[in-house]
């Protein structure tokens, strides 16, 4: 029939997408994906910026975000290979690799473990304390740029929406990985 306009949806000859396999059941897909690739632009530019400061310290970026996990997480103590390696989430052997090269060039302290030698503790050195220090007036002129509009609450509720999200694409890393 020349007027009437031919069936797409239900056409056996028309390629299904993933949306129409699954019912749509939470937000506006397009909301999701604008989302995505928000959160993509977010993470390329901390990746510059992140590039920038190993640069500063003649170091990689991956080396940049460990001092940084310890620094974040050492108490005074010492921190884990392992601790560093779940909050960056990279394998361990990573972890280890990359402090061995921070060690060599005075940034990073390891040692054995009083409670158990196969522990290997990570802390800042003299050093890395002060190459950090001077650059921590640059971040925070870039922090305050940032985030200057924000309240401690908004900041709270939006890390809190994200810890959700980071959850659930763990989650849902998995079950793809299993059906993969």
């Amino acid at each position: 029939m020349a007027g009437k306009p031919a069936a797409k949806k239900n056409s056996p000859h028309r390629h299904k997408t993933i949306a129409d396999n699954v019912g749509a059941l939470g937000p506006d897909d397009a909301l999701v994906r604008e989302f995505i690739w928000d959160i993509i632009s977010v993470n390329t530019h901390l990746e510059e910026i992140r590039s920038i400061w190993a640069r500063v310290l003649d170091i990689t970026c991956p080396q940049w975000l460990i001092l940084m996990a310890v620094n974040d997480l050492d108490q005074g103590k010492g921190i884990s290979v392992r601790e560093v390696s779940t909050k960056l989430h990279v394998d361990p052997s990573f972890v280890t690799t990359q402090t061995k090269n921070l060690e060599k060039h005075g940034f990073m302290r390891r040692v054995a473990s009083k409670e158990d030698a196969r522990v290997v503790l990570m802390s800042l050195t003299e050093k890395a304390h002060k190459q950090i220090a001077n650059l921590y007036s640059r971040q925070v002129v870039a922090d305050n740029l940032v985030f200057s509009d924000f309240t401690d609450q908004s900041l709270r509720d939006l890390n809190g929406k994200l810890a959700t999200i980071k959850e659930r694409l763990s989650k849902a890393a998995q079950v793809i990985a299993v059906e993969i």
